[in-house]
């Protein structure tokens, strides 16, 4: 007996040492030896950066061949309303796209979850005019009014069942996080003043909550809000999920989380590949590997029903041209990041994250992933290492006079990009030139925050704007060349006007200050 005891452990530790080395197998099956998430899901976000269906399902497959079987799609305007028609935008698919989307989805044992914001994160519905009286307050309208209780039902009983029409799945996402401007007008002041705000919040999602559940769908909300009022869980629907969405920081950062467990809520959790503060210019791969290696073992050991991963395209917050009686003329994101075409090594270490017990070790696995994807020798993988995880220091408008930093900062993204440069992948180029770009942008950034120091300084009170102006001028040719890279790479993933607008985005303040001091002489 002891024999064969003795024969089994032998067993199982050499099959876990074969999974352990072979990593292309680990990313690629849905089977390991930890305990699988039965939900084990990806969120796309198409605020901006808007796939054509042919990246979008290319994309889809290539998240099922690393055992995704769930996508939350937060199409916001890109939905192809029926009666709602106003508040698709110009990139919105057609209703035959999105069946056909979610019949291949379906064929690759994916479900797909919409996602419909119906109370925060509403600006892409309170723009225009037919909405824009159930807005919480005139001059931000990120929020809808949760007294406008009639209006809002009836516009998100219709909206819910339009998406519900052309996806099959159980659940409905509902949004609900961010809502910031609760009690701000004057009737919400008067009715948190006499109830609290927690009886504003839990009556409305009450509200949308018993919508969804009347058209025999599971609502699935974001957690954060419901952990700062968790007596709101008693009062929703008992199969309410609740995604706690954790981007690094301590686990009860929103509220006890346990709380909600103890009544017997569902969670899900959600980590992130695109978060705060990354943009076009940084991209903190260190913080969101990270993430995945703490947050991902903790929400299996807190039995958590499932797992989301979100990818943040932009902050979800925006500036606005206004004309007179805050009319909105138009809409624009404050932030940008790169797009989803240049992230495959944080969704590959996200499948990992799920298939193993132990947690993700950030260093072993970029390495690993650097000699498996490009053939790099093991040297070459540790430089691939340093270079990605290079400081992702943003310069800060009150730090624009700290020339020190900025220089610090550029001289180790200068190294980042040799290194970048010097290694010769033997496969996947296509990958490692988006990681190569992205790297070059961060370098170009930080090059035009050394001239702007100059500019926001007394240089140019001692005579030397001709300077300025050269410096600026070869910053703007190098632009070009940038973003001639950028559409190449990016040709087919997102539409030929979105290139276009993500490249004026990265060069319009350097451009800015060109034609300011240009145009002084």
């Amino acid at each position: 007996m002891r024999i064969i005891k003795t024969y089994i452990v032998f067993l199982i530790l050499s099959l876990l040492v074969l999974n352990g080395n072979n990593f292309n197998a680990m990313a690629q099956t849905q089977t390991g030896p930890a305990k699988q998430f039965p939900v084990r899901g990806f969120h796309i976000d198409l605020r901006v950066q808007v796939m054509p269906l042919g990246a979008l399902k290319n994309f889809a497959k290539e998240l099922s061949d690393f055992g995704i079987n769930t996508l939350v799609m937060e199409y916001e305007a890109t939905f192809p309303y029926l009666k709602h028609a106003t508040i698709s935008n110009k990139y919105a698919y057609s209703r035959e796209e999105i069946t056909g989307f979610v019949d291949y989805c379906r064929s690759l044992g994916i479900e797909v979850i919409p996602l419909q914001q119906c109370f925060g994160h509403v600006e892409y519905i309170l723009r225009h005019d037919r909405y824009s009286r159930l807005a919480e307050s005139r001059q931000d309208i990120s929020q809808v009014c949760p007294l406008q209780t009639e209006e809002c039902r009836q516009l998100f009983t219709e909206l819910f069942a339009d998406m519900a029409s052309l996806h099959q799945s159980r659940y409905i996402h509902i949004g609900g996080d961010e809502t910031r401007l609760l009690g701000h007008c004057a009737e919400c002041a008067k009715a948190t003043a006499k109830e609290g705000t927690s009886k504003l919040f839990t009556s409305y999602l009450k509200m949308i909550c018993n919508i969804i559940t009347g058209m025999g769908k599971i609502p699935v909300m974001w957690a954060d809000i419901v952990l700062k009022y968790p007596e709101a869980v008693s009062e929703l629907p008992k199969e309410t999920v609740f995604v706690d969405w954790n981007y690094g920081w301590d686990i009860n950062y929103f509220g006890n989380i346990t709380d909600l467990q103890k009544k017997g809520a569902t969670i899900w959790g959600a980590p992130s590949i695109r978060s705060h503060p990354d943009n076009w210019y940084v991209s903190c791969w260190e913080k969101h590997l990270n993430n995945q290696r703490d947050f991902i073992p903790y929400a299996r050991k807190a039995n958590y029903g499932g797992m989301i991963m979100t990818s943040w395209s932009t902050s979800g917050v925006y500036g606005f041209n206004w004309d007179i009686n805050w009319e909105v003329v138009d809409m624009f994101a404050i932030r940008n990041n790169y797009p989803l075409s240049g992230f495959r090594l944080l969704i590959a270490a996200y499948a990992k994250a799920l298939q193993q017990t132990e947690p993700l070790d950030p260093v072993v696995f970029v390495e690993e992933y650097a000699k498996e994807r490009f053939g790099l020798n093991k040297e070459e993988c540790k430089q691939f290492r340093i270079a990605l995880f290079a400081s992702p220091e943003i310069i800060r408008p009150e730090n624009i006079s700290d020339q020190k930093k900025i220089g610090e900062t550029k001289a180790e993204i200068d190294n980042a990009c040799q290194t970048m440069a010097g290694l010769k992948p033997q496969a996947n180029q296509i990958e490692f030139e988006h990681l190569r770009l992205m790297l070059d942008l961060r370098q170009f950034y930080l090059d035009s925050k050394a001239v702007e120091s100059l500019y926001e300084s007394d240089f140019l009170a001692n005579g030397r704007k001709s300077e300025l102006l050269n410096s600026i001028s070869d910053l703007l040719a190098r632009s070009k060349k940038l973003d001639q890279r950028f559409s190449s790479l990016n040709k087919g993933f997102l539409y030929p006007s979105e290139i276009e607008e993500q490249n004026r985005i990265r060069s319009r303040k350097i451009e800015n200050i060109y034609t300011a001091l240009k145009d002084n002489r």
